[in-house]
């Protein structure tokens, strides 16, 4: 058959052979087309399969997993930290957490979210781009508004990113009450992630930040659980899959005596100093107060950048803990270590007697004695009573500083107690080859007449001197500090010394608050308290002349005390920063004396087990309740 083709009016005949040779050209092109998307389109798929079966299985998996299981974390709670009595000083409180799901979260909702949780939209974001976790706990503690506003907008078609869930607040008593023994929480820190400590923690943690808290995070720390529900594809729950209960963080169980830490706390009230209250038998701290303190509520979980601000900028140092952290001079609180070295070494004895005129000259310098008109001939036991300089003077010029700081070290001073609680100062005891070390330069004997008396280059910490004097009053034994029971106390040092030189420095203390001595407003009724008073210099007299602040540089008042003088059983030291004189802080200790051998004599005729403890709401305020005179359980 032949086609007919017109052209130009003429028709001519198209032979098969000619469509056969055009026709198969252009059909193979279609063809190949064709056969090159069929083999992209394979590939496609091939290379989508490889990275869903092969490459990443696990991503995707989850990612499909999470379109259909929910799951919402369980947070434990911390343990209760308690007295020595099981009476509770920090608690927990239920209250409710805002938690975003990552991969639901919807940018444009964060500036609404922001404003109805207070939050600062910028920090807001900047979280959540730095924390990689898929679920991010953007806020503690919602108040009423804020968990309406939750609730209200939970529908998945509106807020799908957003969960209520249930935490747990940490509770701390009102006033800064024990604040820096028991710390804070707050939430985990990069640079804390980054430490080997805080292996197992993640973004977003609360944990112990100081104190008690920090020391004992382990153990306060609770176990998270997780809920896992089956949702539909509108987010809607369905079914529970899966729950794995929290396990709460174990209680802890302290030495501190509530009734004599609210009694120190309060002596200490409008002061800025320390009070440490402990067992030289065993180590156990009875109480432990540091001012000006601060509110440790304000931490529970995250604390505004006004709040830190404030409490950080503080020039009175609100954070320090001053019964371990502050390094001061000790003053004359000191003497009773010097006078026990003198009588080991053979310096002096009980009867050796040295004149104060009212001060003595020594290596072309003269050292005044606290005392104008002198003490004129003294001893030992009367120097001590009186504290005069001017025999330990004598003393220490006899002695030396190294002498001098072998004894001193055997009683801790200079050397950190090893007390569980993070960042406790060392303090300083110098000595030849300590200022060689520090500044290359040799010792000059001028220079230990001052370390005599507790001034120049050493440093203590109220808790390293009452362990020091609490030491030498229980015969020449130092346990180590602490504020959790143990079982066994540790013995850290044990000195050799001859009883009859014991028996002398103690009695020279037993002098300063029973036989007229500088202490003697600290003279209780049916007990033999010993004692030893301190006025240390903070600046010398010539560097405060006509100063403005004369009151920041005014000397720094001690007291040291232990009770009974036989056996002893508590040794308390106050420090009273810039109290001026040294029996501004003998009525600090003398309250805490008394209240604890009130305590116990009240115990002795009560059975232990009838003692009614404290009413919770006391912990809220255990000051305000103290000052009214109404706190049921507490000294008087």
């Amino acid at each position: 058959m032949a086609i007919i083709e017109s052209d130009h009016g003429r028709d001519h005949e198209i032979s098969p052979d000619r469509l056969l040779r055009d026709d198969p050209k252009q059909a193979s092109g279609k063809v190949a087309v064709f056969q090159y998307l069929t083999v992209a389109v394979f590939v496609f798929l091939v290379s989508g399969f490889w990275k869903l079966q092969v490459q990443n299985p696990d991503v995707y998996s989850e990612a499909a997993e999470r379109n259909r299981i929910k799951s919402t974390p369980i947070l434990a709670a911390r343990g209760k930290i308690l007295d020595r009595d099981g009476r509770i000083i920090v608690d927990n409180k239920a209250s409710y957490s805002l938690l975003l799901n990552r991969d639901q979260i919807k940018w444009e909702h964060l500036p609404a979210m922001a404003d109805a949780m207070h939050l600062d939209y910028d920090d807001l974001a900047a979280k959540i781009r730095r924390m990689g976790s898929p679920q991010i706990i953007i806020k503690d503690q919602l108040d009423r508004d804020e968990i309406a506003f939750v609730q209200s907008h939970q529908d998945p078609g509106t807020y799908p990113e957003m969960d209520l869930i249930r935490s747990w607040r940490r509770q701390y008593p009102q006033d800064g009450f024990a604040a820096h023994v028991v710390g804070y929480v707050g939430e985990v820190s990069e640079s804390e992630l980054n430490a080997p400590a805080f292996i197992d923690y993640h973004q977003g943690d609360i944990i112990g930040k100081d104190g008690l808290e920090r020391q004992y995070d382990h153990i306060l720390r609770g176990t998270d659980g997780q809920e896992r529900v089956l949702v539909d594809n509108m987010g809607h729950e369905r079914q529970m899959v899966t729950a794995k209960q929290a396990v709460s963080g174990k209680d802890l169980r302290t030495t501190i005596d509530l009734d004599l830490q609210a009694v120190a706390e309060l002596s200490m009230e409008g002061k800025r100093g320390a009070v440490v209250a402990l067992n030289p038998e065993n180590g156990e701290v009875l109480a432990m107060v540091s001012r000006p303190t601060f509110d440790p509520n304000k931490f529970t979980g995250r604390i505004s950048r006004t709040d830190w601000n404030e409490i950080a900028g503080d020039k009175e140092k609100p954070l320090l803990n001053r019964a371990i952290q502050a390094q001061l001079a000790p003053g004359s609180t000191f003497k009773p270590i010097l006078g026990l070295a003198g009588l080991e070494e053979g310096a002096v004895d009980d009867k050796t007697q040295f004149v104060c005129p009212g001060g003595a000259s020594f290596y072309g310098h003269y050292f005044a004695c606290h005392l104008k008109g002198g003490h004129g001939a003294i001893s030992l036991h009367r120097a001590i009573a009186q504290s005069c300089d001017v025999y330990f003077y004598n003393v220490g010029n006899k002695l030396g500083i190294d002498r001098i700081a072998h004894y001193a070290d055997l009683a801790g001073i200079g050397r950190r107690t090893g007390i569980d609680l993070p960042n406790e100062t060392q303090g300083t005891m110098p000595s030849t080859k300590w200022k060689l070390r520090m500044s290359r330069q040799k010792w000059y004997a001028g220079e230990t007449i001052s370390v005599a008396i507790g001034q120049g280059a050493v440093t203590v910490s109220p808790l390293q001197i009452a362990s020091a004097l609490g030491g030498l009053g229980a015969g020449g034994r130092w346990f180590k500090p602490h504020l959790v029971e143990t079982d066994k106390p540790v013995l850290l040092r044990q000195g050799s010394f001859n009883p009859a030189n014991l028996e002398e420095v103690i009695s020279g203390m037993y002098a300063v608050v029973n036989e007229g001595g500088t202490g003697r407003a600290a003279l209780l009724t049916n007990v033999k308290v010993c004692g030893k008073t301190g006025t240390a210099q903070v600046a010398s007299s010539d560097k405060t002349k006509g100063a403005k602040l004369r009151s920041a540089m005014a000397n720094n008042a001690w007291f040291v005390a232990f009770a009974p003088m036989e056996k002893p059983e508590i040794a308390i030291v106050a420090l009273f920063e810039n109290g001026e004189e040294s029996y501004n802080a003998v009525p600090i200790v003398r309250d805490v004396l008394k209240a604890y051998f009130d305590k116990k004599s009240r115990e002795s005729n009560t059975n232990l087990t009838d003692r009614r403890p404290l009413a919770p709401q006391i912990l809220s305020s255990p000051l305000a309740l103290l000052r009214s005179g109404s706190s049921e359980g507490l000294v008087p």
